[in-house]
């Protein structure tokens, strides 16, 4: 590896790249709004809005790379598979991993972000498995942490982590469980998804005017995206990243 390399991986002030997926994910990080595709510069970092999905998260990863970044980061909200973790409950993943590949995250910059966190809040470690498609069925998030051990799922990390090994840079994923392993997510989330992965606030509507039962599982979800977001933000500012709802 070359010193300027080692440099990269081992200078904590190096440009970090952030892709978010969701508004309410970035809304963790920033007040400012970001139009789905854009990125732009906060201090030392920038933060991409990329839309859900490994499609997308890729773009987004490789647009942060022709800004300048030196290191890539995968940050937002995740799905539990493991009965261990909460919602509002914080992973910091070694491993990130698919159906057809597996990459690790940064060792040294794991162990500092750990280290950084610990004080204020339980950090778990453990893999993380990345999905092409929702994985909406509680059954389902079971038979995937049986067959990969993972301790939770998200829709994009692998995608980032794969632009991260190809320009040979740093990688670390921070997520937060959202809906834990044993909820199914509501139907009336799924009718309302379009392709980038938000709800439709008309279909959402619709579909519980005609299916009203579906609104529990909707407040029940809401709480606990609230305690996802509620420890996103935290840990943004232990860690010094874009403060929430400050103007950048």
């Amino acid at each position: 590896m070359s010193d300027n390399l080692n440099a990269t991986f081992n200078n904590a002030d190096a440009i970090v790249g952030i892709v978010v997926a969701l508004p309410e994910e970035l809304s963790t990080l920033t007040s400012s709004k970001l139009r789905q595709g854009e990125c732009r510069r906060f201090g030392n970092n920038w933060i991409a809005y990329g839309g859900a999905g490994p499609i997308n998260a890729a773009k987004a990863a490789r647009t942060l790379l022709e800004k300048g970044a030196q290191r890539l980061m995968s940050w937002g909200c995740a799905a539990g598979l493991s009965g261990q973790l909460k919602p509002g409950d914080l992973l910091i993943p070694t491993r990130i991993i698919a159906a057809d590949r597996n990459y690790a995250a940064d060792g040294n910059w794991t162990a500092d972000t750990i280290q950084s966190l610990s004080p204020i809040l339980p950090v778990h470690e453990g893999h993380l498995f990345t999905s092409g498609t929702l994985i909406s069925d509680s059954r389902e998030k079971q038979r995937i942490h049986q067959q990969s051990q993972a301790m939770a799922l998200d829709m994009e990390s692998t995608a980032i982590a794969e632009v991260a090994s190809q320009a040979l840079l740093p990688f670390l994923a921070i997520r937060v469980i959202a809906d834990p392993v044993e909820m199914n997510l509501p139907q009336a989330v799924q009718h309302a998804l379009n392709a980038d992965g938000r709800a439709e606030l008309p279909k959402l509507l619709r579909y519980l005017l005609l299916h009203p039962a579906e609104i529990s599982g909707l407040i029940r979800l809401g709480l606990h995206f609230h305690a996802a977001r509620k420890t996103l933000k935290l840990v943004a500012r232990q860690l010094s990243l874009p403060e929430p709802h400050k103007n950048q």
